[in-house]
């Protein structure tokens, strides 16, 4: 197996500034408590808290891990145009 690097240019024109912000939320927990039994169940948790003290990616709510809940991501890109003078 070959692995690959694959480089990315971007020219920086002084005619365009573009700046991009995003804001990543945690909401309803998605682990499913009866997979063992083959059921669906889900335990209610309605958005990631994090617990404090050194286990930060632990909900405080119902006790899973970050990855059990659903990712949710706000991009927002500014576009600005100043002609050339």
């Amino acid at each position: 197996m070959k692995k690959r690097q694959v480089v990315v240019k971007q020219r920086k024109s002084s005619y365009t500034t573009t700046s991009s912000s995003s804001n990543i939320r945690y909401v309803e927990c998605q682990k499913n408590h009866a997979a063992n039994i083959g059921g669906y169940a889900v335990d209610g948790c309605r958005e990631f808290m994090a617990s404090g003290g050194d286990d930060a990616l632990t909900c405080a709510a119902c006790g899973c891990h970050r990855n059990f809940h659903r990712r949710e991501v706000e991009t927002e890109v500014v576009c600005e145009y100043s002609p050339p003078t």
